[in-house]
């Protein structure tokens, strides 16, 4: 086989992940509020961005890309020049207005004395003027440097008291509590151990082991720890921290101590067997478990409240008076970034440097792209909400129960989108309808079959019967999994045994036995 070289053309399609591509791909999948800090940091890094007005809507970002600056021209002349002329001039004629009616009283007061204002007080000058009271002594003190009330500095926030954490509140009290500094030492390393519910993290041994003391002295100053407030703090299980509280509150006898030993019992409401094991009669069995119910088994939640973000829906869904629905952005999650090009143009002119001009022609593309994808990304959102609502109108109009089954692909070869892009637009997006607030990824819900070979039924709706019909339930007459599987198939779902526990477990529905025993409890 002899080897030779040749020159050969060879054509080929190829999909290139450019950095413009792999930006609009990461906008599509963003949240509201990540979209948010990712726009704030761009304004930040490109000076050729600039942040538009309420009045500028998310569609027309691209026209004012170009126009931005005449907003600012007129936002500049009112504020620079006539509104600071027109003050002026005003200052200047009441002025001259005061001067000439001073002027006016004080030739009527002399020719009524018949003589100068200076002979009548020879005191207060007409036309001198009183010294200027020095301020007091105090005030250079509590203005500082000088700046007092204009001072830029000043900042209201910082007299505001910091929230107390428990970690915080932990410490103070050890600081009282425990006096050898060794202690302290292992009571802040076991502080630091304590998760935002109250609960200590971690075993005992693999502190003594990397403080180098003994298990003894670091079980010594947990007793300590655990007599804080609030009562249940440092405890390393459900059961030892409900005993601590029952401790504070005298209450730890040996029946309750049984009870609360046995809180797997209680969960599943065998009050037979409790009443067994802690030798008491219904009645204080009752009052044992009402007491129970008031204690707080997660105490460290009243200190370092996490805030809690509230769900912006980005689409919102509203019936149109022809019986239709109306599908529409909301313009508050759309960040509104327009183009400087007015700025562009004045900073251009002073570009010297090749640098300069390929940081500047930079920055224009990037700003470009930007306003681009985003307009994208809004135009993406509303066509796959669109398609949904149209796909899941029944939903809209008479419940959940009337969920239809739907997969990503049935959306995408609708809109003539990939999957994946569809997948990219669902998201971490919500929908706000006249049924509440859901994500848009829970209108795609597997199927199941019918049992009579009709229409599949969506696997929400088939979750929302099953809820609807252990709701209606009587104590008596308690539904197994099996009876649900033939009322279900009564309704032409053709549906498994297993599949019903599934759904029934997913949804933190107790088994029957159990239902039955909480249904008569509550009715005893």
């Amino acid at each position: 086989m002899a080897l030779s070289q040749r020159l050969e053309f060879r054509q080929t399609q190829a999909l290139v992940m450019t950095p413009q591509l792999m930006q609009a791909i990461k906008l599509l999948q963003l949240s509201s509020l990540d979209l948010q800090a990712y726009v704030e940091n761009e304004l930040e890094k490109n000076p050729l961005l600039e942040r538009g007005t309420a009045e500028d809507g998310p569609a027309e970002a691209t026209e004012h890309g170009t126009g931005g600056g005449d907003a600012g021209d007129f936002s500049d002349s009112v504020g620079d020049g006539g509104h600071d002329g027109g003050q002026e001039s005003g200052l200047d004629g009441a002025q001259d207005w005061i001067g000439a009616d001073l002027e006016t009283s004080r030739s009527s007061i002399e020719q009524g004395l018949g003589t100068e204002l200076e002979n009548v007080f020879p005191d207060d000058g007409g036309e001198k003027s009183a010294p200027a009271e020095a301020p007091p002594p105090a005030y250079s003190e509590w203005s500082g440097s000088g700046g007092g009330a204009d001072d830029s500095d000043y900042n209201l926030e910082a007299f505001v008291s910091a929230e107390v954490t428990l970690g915080d509140h932990l410490a103070e009290q050890m600081a009282l509590a425990i006096g050898d500094h060794r202690q302290r030492l292992i009571g802040q390393y076991l502080i630091d151990m304590v998760d935002e519910t109250g609960y200590l993290i971690g075993d005992l041994e693999s502190v003594a082991d990397k403080l180098g003391c003994s298990v003894a002295d670091v079980e010594a100053v947990l007793s300590i720890l655990q007599t804080l407030d609030p009562p249940g703090i440092c405890a390393r299980n459900l059961t030892e921290c409900l005993s601590l509280q029952l401790k504070e509150r005298d209450r730890f006898d040996p029946a309750m101590q049984k009870l609360v030993e046995n809180l797997p019992l209680l969960a599943k409401r065998d009050l037979a067997t409790l009443r067994r094991l802690c030798g008491v009669d219904d009645e204080d069995l009752a009052d044992m478990i009402g007491e129970i119910r008031s204690l707080n088994p997660k105490p460290g939640l009243a200190f370092g409240s996490t805030l809690v973000q509230p769900i912006v829906p980005d689409v919102f869904v509203r019936a149109a008076p022809d019986g239709t629905w109306l599908v529409e952005l909301n313009s508050d999650t759309l960040p509104k970034v327009l183009i400087a090009q007015k700025y562009h143009t004045q900073v251009s002119k002073t570009a010297r440097s090749d640098k300069d001009k390929a940081y500047l022609a930079d920055c224009l593309q990037t700003a470009t792209w930007l306003v681009r994808a985003l307009d994208q990304r809004a135009k993406t959102i509303l066509k796959v909400s669109s398609e949904i609502v149209r796909q899941q109108d029944g939903f809209f109009a008479k419940g959940v129960q009337h969920l239809r089954p739907l997969n990503l692909k049935t959306v995408a070869d609708a809109i003539g989108m990939h999957e994946s892009t569809v997948s990219r637009v669902t998201a971490n997006k919500y929908m706000a309808t006249s049924r509440g607030i859901f994500e848009l990824k829970y209108f795609f819900t597997s199927s199941i079959a019918s049992a009579d070979g009709g229409e599949a039924h969506s696997a929400e709706a088939v979750r929302h019967r099953i809820r609807t019909l252990i709701d209606a339930e009587c104590p008596s007459d308690v539904l197994s999994d099996d009876t649900i599987v033939e009322k279900l198939r009564g309704a032409g779902i053709d549906i498994a045994r297993r599949t019903v526990a599934k759904y029934r477990e997913a949804m933190r529905i107790p088994s029957s036995v159990q239902r039955r025993r909480e249904k008569l409890a509550a009715n005893a």
